[in-house]
């Protein structure tokens, strides 16, 4: 089970709700569609080329590489984008319809860091307030920056690392992949905070399986060594 408090304080700095998340809480009139993403899969724009991934679509940006890692079963455990010295690691998670999740999960990300004797601090940032720090890795000392993106029952984490990390004006094409995320939320009850179910594509699916069998069959056709048996008695013959 998850357990959810309360943000201790709100600070006049916080940005307003994502454009997503305010589309739903609009009570009268029908508001204008929103102008950017991540976009929850209902006001999606039309005529986007998009790696559909399940729960999340990932535009087709130039430049981009898209690296997933998924389980034998074809369920996604990662998505990395990577462009030149930047990378993007995307999660999304199960949120309420009405209340936005960013605020304390961000707030566990830094005292998980100051735990760690990292000293994080938070920045404005066009989807709101952001995380930025300078972490140890086994290559040296890296830079870091999270995003977070509210959307109606669904929270979006964008983990920024490389140049874009140190630099917010070298997001570039990874800038403009998540500007045109879509989260497809399932109507399925879940708790909050919840990593939303990820798929790899029928057709990269069966592209491994098929590079699986390839590789199989090679194998099994190999030539022998010079020296090892034909016999299955473990003889040479005569």
């Amino acid at each position: 089970m998850f357990s959810r408090k309360r943000p201790k304080h709100v600070r006049a700095s916080d940005a307003p709700p994502s454009e997503a998340l305010a589309h739903s809480l609009a009570a009268d009139d029908e508001p204008p569609a929103p102008t950017h993403g991540p976009y929850d899969v209902e006001h999606a724009p039309a005529g986007v080329q998009r790696l559909d991934l399940g729960s999340l679509q990932i535009p087709a940006v130039e430049g981009v590489e898209v690296r997933v890692q998924a389980n034998p079963d074809g369920g996604v455990e990662q998505i990395v984008l990577v462009d030149g010295e930047s990378a993007l690691q995307l999660g999304v998670f199960a949120a309420p319809r009405t209340e936005g999740i960013w605020d304390e999960v961000r707030e566990e990300i830094a005292q998980a860091m100051a735990a760690d004797g990292v000293s994080p601090r938070e920045v404005d940032g066009p989807y709101g307030t952001e995380l930025v720090a300078r972490v140890s890795t086994p290559d040296g000392p890296a830079d870091v920056r999270f995003v977070g993106v509210d959307g109606p029952r669904w929270m979006v984490r964008a983990l920024y690392q490389g140049a874009a990390a140190a630099d917010p004006s070298r997001e570039g094409a990874l800038g403009v992949v998540l500007a045109g995320l879509v989260v497809h939320r399932d109507e399925q009850a879940r708790p909050v905070r919840e990593a939303l179910p990820l798929r790899l594509p029928r057709e990269m699916t069966e592209q491994a399986e098929q590079a699986e069998q390839a590789e199989e069959q090679q194998h099994q056709h190999q030539p022998r060594r010079p020296g090892v048996p034909a016999n299955p008695n473990g003889r040479h013959p005569n």
